[in-house]
């Protein structure tokens, strides 16, 4: 099968207005394991958009080439809704203007309605078992009810990427060292995704909270087993990662050609691509616990002055900034420390430096879980 180019257009906002997807496919569906990419869900940061730019020009390579053995889907531009948010000449992209909320929270979760469909008709047979969940997860979104702009949204994305063996939402932190978030329970999926990108930093889930749009598909699995009971075999069939392309500012080819190379180079590994992507490389760093890592916010109102740079190790209790007072009367008193709970590597730092109370304004990797990060709460707004 060629490559198609699909538009598909989105709930209609406004008289007049019209919003759009393009979806780029390669591969025919049921051919092989099937992979999802979809860039700038949080609108507003950018890296994602490069790299799969470049990624839609080494897949049209590959296709021409007759090598795509799997199938493959790109949604190179995913989050029109946040793209048209201007205010006051910024691109505000990380929450819905109409009250939706984080773009990458609150997705739905399909665990009850897939198991009541399920329930007493999966059998002993897993890919059969697969292929049948999969099945009702496709009904599911189907099903799912639009009540407005966002969900139409939520219900077209779902339904490119529900039934993948593989999805990979492409996002960027502020200013940041590469890294991603998968479940831990493809701990070893992960750690090669990683390598291949060159990423130091592996953050693995078991309950991050929020419903987020990786944790909507990878999720379902592991969902449906523990309401479905352990009778029926099936693997989790949905590797699923948020990739964070380094900082909002790191937006060049450079890094876009590097980043869809590696991606092209995963599919390779995992057979949905037809070559040979050569050695792994060496691991850059070791998966770490998404509990362990601390997110240290801002103790009040200030301006943040950095005693640490990115990709610094760090132990706990160091001070990683001072907090400046501008109103106090003694610039020799105004100063707070601000330190780590976490022993680990410093991989992202907040771009605006005058921040309000709570702000977060670093994060440090640590392989120890932290008492103050709880499960189901562990993804920050």
């Amino acid at each position: 099968m060629s490559k198609t180019i699909e538009t598909i257009e989105l709930v209609q906002p406004s008289p007049g207005t019209t919003r759009f997807l393009k979806v780029h496919r390669y591969g025919t569906a049921g051919a092989g394991a099937k992979a999802y990419f979809q860039a700038a869900l949080h609108s507003d940061e950018y890296p994602g958009l490069m790299a799969a730019n470049h990624l839609v020009g080494l897949l049209d390579k590959a296709e021409k080439a007759g090598h795509i053995i799997g199938e493959i889907v790109v949604v190179p531009v995913a989050n029109p809704i946040g793209l048209g948010q201007q205010l006051n000449g910024y691109h505000v992209g990380r929450y819905e203007f109409s009250g939706g909320g984080n773009f990458n929270r609150g997705w739905p979760d399909f665990t009850d309605a897939v198991a009541g469909k399920l329930k007493g008709k999966l059998g002993a047979d897993a890919a059969a078992n697969v292929a049948m969940i999969r099945a009702a997860l496709r009904d599911a979104v189907a099903e799912f009810e639009v009540t407005c702009e966002f969900d139409g949204l939520r219900k077209v994305l779902l339904g490119l990427s529900i039934d993948a063996d593989m999805v990979f939402d492409l996002h960027c932190d502020n200013e940041a060292l590469l890294h991603l978030y998968a479940s831990a329970r493809h701990r070893d999926l992960a750690a090669e995704l990683a390598a291949d990108l060159g990423a130091p930093v592996i953050l693995l889930e078991t309950e991050p909270g929020g419903n987020p749009f990786d944790e909507t598909n990878a999720g379902a699995w592991w969902r449906l087993r523990e309401a479905l009971g352990e009778d029926a075999p099936f693997p989790d069939a949905c590797f699923a990662t948020t990739v964070e392309l380094r900082g909002r500012a790191d937006v060049y080819d450079h890094h876009g050609q590097a980043d869809a190379a590696a991606l092209f180079r995963f599919l390779q590994r995992r057979g949905v691509i037809a070559g040979d992507p050569g050695p792994l490389p060496p691991a850059l760093g070791q998966p770490t616990p998404l509990e362990g890592t601390d997110v240290i916010n801002a103790p009040a109102a200030g301006l943040v002055a950095y005693k640490k740079t990115i990709g610094e190790q760090i132990k706990a209790g160091e001070t990683i900034a001072e907090l400046i007072d501008l109103m106090a009367e003694d610039p020799g008193a105004a100063r707070t420390p601000v330190i780590s709970h976490a022993s680990g590597l410093l991989f992202s730092m907040a771009v605006e430096k005058l921040v309000r109370p709570g702000a977060p304004i670093a994060k440090v990797a640590g392989a120890e879980p932290l008492a103050h990060r709880k499960a189901g709460k562990l993804l920050e707004n």
